[in-house]
């Protein structure tokens, strides 16, 4: 045989094998479409005469193949449709743009109308030559009609054929490899069709997904069950990973045989991000409103609490003076309780700090002048082991706190690192700005802040008590060496301050708790809401006419009890209504002294009873709270419980001291 001969044998066998592939190929494509039935998928000449038609079509339509092949497309339209002009339309559009896509109603055999969303591309020659149409339609009716039927059209609507972006859509044969490709699998994968087919889908999969053999399980799925539905992550050509929706269903030829699948797959990264914003946004307010009940509740107790501890504190005060010296056992066992309840109203404190009810006086705060200042008695109180580090940058604005409290929460914070880092080490304080842009449910406000951040290397914690580490009584030092209210009293402080909290740890890796404080500008609250200080000073060398009013019998009790050892005569009432009584009935009464918390007539209410009466008569409220709740008089001063017969006395001083240098009627306010 000649070479010229061999070479047009083997010239007629590569277009021999080059046909039989493309007719392969072909095929597969076929069997993709008329598998189909969800879809109208068919070919219009470049007039738009229908020269194919797929059993979806028949399905969508009513015309069988041989009713409608050789007909014009624009029979499918409404009449208002065709009128305007609108099929010759879509062809301009999808031969000069490369593709017409729209919605509308269209016109079954019967005379019914659907609601379609269309697709049609051109399909050129490679000369470029225009020489048809692919038209692919859906009924959409039931989607136009509910949202929820919307949401699932759209998710398998743009599905088949090249042309079709937004979906990867491509064959896999029976063990898994890939037999075609779509542009939109090229777009979203980046993998072109020369690249890829032939090669096994698994490729796509996470290598944890590989390991745990989720590409095998798909396919058993789906040759189970007919189909198989998922999201995960999957790789791109690149090595980067997209969030994917991933339909699988197997495909059968007309004998049932299975012959492969098709796969569908969508990138759906923005929406999984989305969600997950969502989800921690929700999770940050639910956290939110659980601190807030459980501060709600944490400061009814303090101020109960508190109650009790004035005619505690009062009762031992009183017996004490009345026991003497002798017998000293006895003194010492009343110093001892005295003590005790002391340490009672301290917890209470805390408790009221962690509610935000503490009573606070924010100015403008040099922080790094302010660390400075303590650091000596800071590591006096952690010990030699630990040594401190100081990071502040130079210009640092000043924030807008009380600098005794944040001293205190320092301290806490510093104490809580030491027990973490057991061993010795060095904390980290150290400060930065930061500015919110964007406030989130139960996160910050908008503004800028001065983020104090205390850092330590110690064990750690786990996310769960991380959470939790801010609740008040909640401890991992075990029995007997801690509280819990530490970290709960610093929460309140930044949050009563118009700031945040924010714990960073990881088991193992240390802790990182950093306090948001507000910057401190003008717009701010004065420097200090605190009112000075009123010399105690005899007020009157007389006993007083004091009328005493609080509904808890313990208490008035106890009021009235030390005002009678203070050598005062007193009235007492157990309400409000029954002390407006008794100063109607009593002319010579000269001071009231009131709790604010009493049902059907708080303490502020009578206060204003007695104003619009006894204009000039002053009123002491006695509370156990910083701030009054809603409805209370915040403007007047304030006798804090639990107190003793010394904070009685000096609050009696300084009300009819103060009373003499301003106007009728002054008062000291509470709750």
């Amino acid at each position: 045989m000649s070479v010229t001969d061999r070479c047009v044998r083997d010239t007629g066998m590569e277009q021999t094998e080059r046909a039989t592939a493309s007719a392969s190929d072909e095929g597969r494509y076929r069997l993709l479409v008329d598998a189909i039935t969800d879809y109208a998928i068919y070919m219009l000449d470049p007039d738009g005469i229908i020269t194919s038609w797929n059993a979806g079509a028949q399905r969508f339509k009513g015309y069988t193949a041989d009713e409608i092949l050789g007909s014009h497309f624009s029979r499918f339209f409404v009449p208002a449709d065709r009128e305007a002009g609108l099929p010759q339309r879509a062809l301009r559009i999808a031969a000069a743009e490369g593709r017409f896509e729209t919605e509308g109603w269209r016109v079954r055999k019967d005379g019914g109308q659907f609601w379609a969303h269309v697709v049609l591309d051109p399909i050129l020659h490679p000369d470029g030559t225009l020489i048809g149409y692919a038209k692919i339609t859906r009924d959409l009716t039931e989607r136009k009609q509910a949202q929820e039927d919307l949401q699932r059209s759209e998710k398998q609507f743009r599905l088949l054929v090249n042309g079709v972006s937004d979906y990867a859509i491509y064959m896999l044969d029976p063990e898994g490899r890939v037999t075609n490709w779509n542009f939109g699998a090229e777009r979203i994968k980046g993998y072109s069709r020369d690249e890829i087919v032939g090669e096994h889908f698994s490729r796509f999969f996470s290598p944890e997904d590989r390991e745990r053999g989720e590409p095998q399980r798909g396919l058993a799925t789906a040759l189970k069950d007919g189909r198989f539905e998922t999201e995960g992550w999957r790789i791109r050509k690149d090595g980067t990973r997209f969030w994917a929706s991933v339909v699988v269903d197997r495909v059968d030829d007309e004998e049932g045989r299975v012959i492969g699948f098709a796969k569908i797959t969508r990138d759906v990264t923005e929406r999984k991000e989305a969600q997950e914003a969502l989800a921690k946004a929700n999770e940050a307010l639910a956290q939110s409103q659980k601190m807030e009940a459980i501060g709600q509740l944490t400061g009814g107790i303090a101020h109960d609490f508190n109650n009790l501890l004035t005619a505690v504190i009062g009762s031992l005060e009183m017996a004490r003076k009345r026991v003497g010296i002798d017998p000293p056992a006895v003194q010492s066992l009343i110093d001892n309780a005295l003590e005790g309840a002391r340490r009672g109203a301290s917890l209470t404190q805390r408790m009221l700090a962690f509610a935000r009810r503490q009573d606070l006086a924010p100015r403008t705060v040099d922080l790094a002048e302010l660390v400075a200042g303590i650091t000596a008695f800071l590591e006096r109180s952690i010990g030699p082991e630990l040594s401190i580090e100081t990071r502040f940058p130079a210009g640092l604005s000043p924030a807008h706190i009380d600098p005794n409290q944040l001293e205190t929460a320092l301290l806490n914070l510093m104490v809580n690192a030491r027990d973490a880092m057991d061993g010795g080490g060095v904390v980290t304080i150290e400060a930065d700005e930061a500015a919110i842009e964007v406030a989130r449910p139960g996160g910050l406000a908008v503004g800028r802040y001065v983020r104090l951040a205390v850092i330590d290397t110690g064990e750690g914690m786990d996310a769960e008590t991380v959470k939790r580490a801010a609740e008040p009584f909640f401890t991992t030092k075990g029995v007997g060496k801690g509280t819990g209210l530490g970290l709960s009293m610093v929460h309140g402080l930044v949050s009563q301050s118009g700031g945040g909290l924010q714990i960073h740890s990881r088991k193992g890796e240390g802790t990182r708790v950093e306090l948001w404080l507000p910057v401190a500008t003008a717009a701010l609250a004065p420097a200090s809401t605190r009112e000075p200080d009123v010399p105690v000073v005899p007020a009157e060398d007389r006993p007083l006419a004091i009328l005493a009013v609080d509904d808890d019998g313990l208490v008035l009790m106890n009021t009235v009890a030390m005002l009678e050892d203070m050598g005062h005569r007193v009235f007492e009432a157990a309400s409000g209504m029954e002390a407006l009584d008794i100063l109607r009935s009593e002319a010579d009464i000269e001071l009231v002294i009131t709790d604010h918390a009493m049902p059907r007539m708080t303490g502020s209410q009578l206060a204003e009873a007695i104003r619009g009466e006894w204009p000039g008569l002053p009123i002491i409220l006695a509370t156990g709270y910083a701030e009054l709740p809603p409805g209370g008089d915040n403007s007047l001063p304030k006798l804090s419980k639990p107190f003793g017969e010394y904070e009685l006395a000096k609050a009696i001083t300084a009300t009819l001291g103060a009373g003499k240098a301003a106007s009728p009627g002054a008062a000291i306010a509470g709750s």
